[in-house]
């Protein structure tokens, strides 16, 4: 039997925020990147919220969330035993609060009332998904804590919000929303609603994101991004992931390359190995032939093709590092490396979700193509 269920109420604008005045009288944590107090941003968010409720804000919001700072969050979670909680921020930002919120309802045995999360980044779709991926520092491996009850109410997408965003942030974030979605529509627990958002979000990353990557301020295709992202992670969030993010977590974990890039470099030889899946190939190649990257006329297999060149073009033009020795990463330390990351990779989450289980030496093979 298979079940759809959107939990989160998604309002997507430049006037999403209004929303915001409707909280009254709370005790409101919020939880944001370093760099985001004393911002226009934040001001514009806090500007909405009225002046009879207590906010709190923790900003010691750090890429891959490590528990220690979590950990300071909880802290400030049971002195202020908030009712709502507010994200703001990047995928890591979301993260953050989600832990916080896990730890902090089990220790203090009382849940908050409302989570509403605020993504300022086009890329990791964590507003409308169960899952905050933290990180074990001392052990140096990431993992994920999955609970639906972390999925956030309430999802506030402003396009204005992500036109201050680098553009390598762009990049990689939106680079991140098409792994989403092509790993999302070939999940062993893919069906027709996944599929439906999968496509269409294959379909506006593939053909807008290098324009919202040239123009930053152009609000229709910052909110066309912004919108493929929460689509992309409604989809994965049901029908699950694969491989490579379950290889990306781990080159994040040992080698710090941004998640996003790490998944764009190894997506092209992903699709290819999963390709040698016939059902899979035709799913991929009529995905493809929707976002009209590939004509009618190819062959699943070409049309597969087409996709991997598509992605090289776009990582040339939004100037992507292709390879992990481009990034900096010594051939010798990912050689030395090869064998953590393949058995973390099959420890990972995301695993099961492939379509394909590969072998130690598929995996091993797939890193290979990545390195220089």
């Amino acid at each position: 039997m298979n079940r759809f269920i959107i939990p989160t109420k998604i309002y997507s604008g430049v006037d999403s925020l209004e929303v915001l005045t409707n909280i009254n009288n709370q005790q409101i944590m919020m939880v944001c990147d370093s760099f985001l107090p004393g911002t226009d941003s934040l001001k514009q968010i806090e500007q909405h919220v009225p002046s009879n409720n207590t906010v709190t804000i923790f900003s010691d919001v750090l890429p891959d969330p490590p528990l220690d700072n979590i950990m300071s969050g909880v802290e400030i979670f049971q002195q202020v035993k908030p009712t709502v909680m507010i994200a703001i921020g990047g995928g890591s930002a979301i993260d953050t609060a989600k832990a916080i919120r896990y730890f902090g309802e089990k220790i203090n045995q009382e849940n908050i009332h409302c989570f509403i999360a605020i993504p300022t980044t086009s890329g990791t779709g964590s507003e409308v998904t169960n899952t905050a991926v933290v990180s074990d520092t001392k052990k140096g491996v990431k993992f994920p804590i999955i609970k639906d009850h972390l999925t956030p109410d309430i999802a506030l997408l402003d396009p204005s919000l992500v036109v201050s965003a680098p553009k390598s942030v762009t990049a990689f974030s939106g680079l991140d929303v098409l792994t989403h979605a092509l790993e999302a529509l070939v999940a062993k627990d893919a069906d027709l609603f996944t599929d439906a958002l999968a496509e269409k979000a294959i379909d506006i990353v593939s053909n807008e994101l290098v324009a919202a990557y040239e123009d930053g301020n152009n609000l229709e295709k910052r909110q066309h991004i912004h919108e493929a992202s929460c689509e992309a992670g409604l989809a994965f969030n049901m029908a699950g992931l694969g491989i490579c993010h379950s290889l990306a977590h781990q080159l994040g974990a040992k080698f710090h390359v941004p998640h996003g890039l790490a998944n764009a470099m190894l997506l092209p030889y992903i699709i290819e190995f999963n390709g040698q899946d016939k059902v899979v190939a035709k799913k991929y190649a009529e995905a493809i032939k929707k976002a009209a990257i590939g004509s009618a006329s190819l062959s699943d297999s070409m049309q597969i093709k087409r996709m991997q060149k598509h992605i090289f073009k776009m990582m040339n033009v939004m100037n992507c590092p292709k390879t992990l020795t481009e990034f900096g990463i010594s051939e010798k330390d990912v050689l030395e490396n090869m064998d953590w990351v393949v058995s973390h990779a099959k420890e990972d989450g995301t695993f099961p979700g492939n379509p394909i289980v590969p072998t130690d030496q598929e995996l091993k093979a797939i890193v290979m193509k990545i390195i220089k």
